[in-house]
């Protein structure tokens, strides 16, 4: 009959997930399973610690300094969430990502071990990120169609209005209802095209964060591809850039473009046809920089010290009668504050506004 040491070798030896012990004291690795063979093929297991420079050279050189990163503070006893890493091992070949988990213990000999996991995750990742692009694309398409839709909404509840009042010297009740009917239902169609977004928007940040590591550019730059597709439906044009091409970071994909997607959606709805709405993204020395801005109506100076505030008194309808529940900022503030960042912006009457959003790499 086996021993349970035996059947621990022989589940350690089938695993399709790595498993190594690492010592800081020495710089070796002192367990690997055969997995790593067959992860990294051709490797052996007879050459892991010769092996380590060349592993570390198949990394994005971003890749490298934020492995290295993560692992020295490990080292130092310091927790982390699941390091997710690119490796290249031929140049041309696909992208293989890579899911590392470890922990710091202490062996009986004093030594300092960093013992965990690595898994390929690229079939995960793949389908996440597709996922994530569809999610972002879905919330963008909402926005631009609640503004679209309510354009037309309320150019007739304009016009119903304007039939009031060139037909009330008629004093004909059944012209007076349908005429009410018209603006009522109206009024009730853009405030149900706008509760829908907001409601959705509402709910999806009450889910706590799931933190993944992702090309932030790569994802604001998808979604302002799909507002410049919509130009022509919501009268207004934008611009995107990004400072480097690539900027990875660790932040919830989804809850921080719905951030996005809001401050966007409220740049549309206070500014003018014809105007302009800029995202960017900048790399700084320990945060990236997202700014968005718009040449619009601005925010009045009496509501600037209470924007951020839940069912604010600066919420205000928008330029076409949009609805607002004074939520939004207050959530989107609660989300930034969530990701370790900070939220301000800048504005001028009649000049526009400009949102800054700070977020530590």
């Amino acid at each position: 009959m086996l021993d349970q040491l035996e059947v621990f070798r022989h589940m350690l030896e089938g695993s399709p997930v790595l498993l190594f012990a690492y010592s800081v004291s020495t710089g070796q690795v002192l367990y690997v399973n055969d997995t790593y063979e067959r992860m990294f093929a051709p490797a052996k297991l007879a050459t892991i610690n010769d092996d380590l420079l060349w592993l570390l050279s198949c990394l994005p050189p971003e890749d490298q300094q934020y492995a290295l990163s993560c692992l020295t503070d490990l080292a130092n006893g310091e927790m982390h969430d699941d390091l997710l890493l690119r490796m290249q091992r031929q140049p041309n070949a696909p992208i293989q990502w890579l899911c590392m988990r470890a922990r710091r213990t202490v062996a009986s000999d004093g030594q300092v071990l960093l013992c965990g996991s690595v898994q390929d995750v690229t079939v995960d990742h793949e389908y996440t990120r597709n996922a994530d692009k569809f999610m972002a694309k879905k919330n963008t398409t909402l926005e631009i169609l609640s503004h679209d839709l309510a354009g037309p909404f309320n150019m007739l509840q304009q016009l119903a209005t304007f039939f009031q009042e060139r037909t009330q010297s008629l004093q004909d009740p059944q012209l007076e209802k349908m005429v009410t009917v018209m603006q009522d239902t109206c009024r009730d169609s853009v405030n149900l095209i706008r509760e829908f977004v907001d409601s959705e928007f509402a709910e999806s940040a009450s889910v706590q964060l799931k933190r993944t590591r992702f090309d932030l550019a790569a994802s604001l730059r998808q979604v302002m591809e799909t507002y410049q597709r919509s130009e022509h439906l919501v009268a207004k044009r934008f611009s995107f850039s990004s400072t480097p091409e690539e900027i990875y970071i660790e932040l919830d994909n989804n809850k921080f473009l719905q951030v996005v997607n809001n401050l966007l959606s409220n740049a549309i709805k206070f500014t003018r046809e014809g105007g302009h709405i800029s995202l960017t993204l900048e790399q700084e020395q320990d945060h990236v920089l997202v700014t968005v801005t718009d040449d619009g109506i601005g925010i009045p100076e009496k509501m600037q010290p209470v924007l951020f505030e839940k069912f604010t008194k600066a919420r205000r309808p928008g330029l076409l009668g949009e609805k607002t529940t004074g939520l939004g900022m207050s959530i989107i503030q609660s989300l930034v504050r969530l990701h370790n960042g900070t939220i301000s912006f800048e504005s001028q009457e009649n000049q526009g506004t400009t949102f800054y959003i700070r977020l530590p790499l």
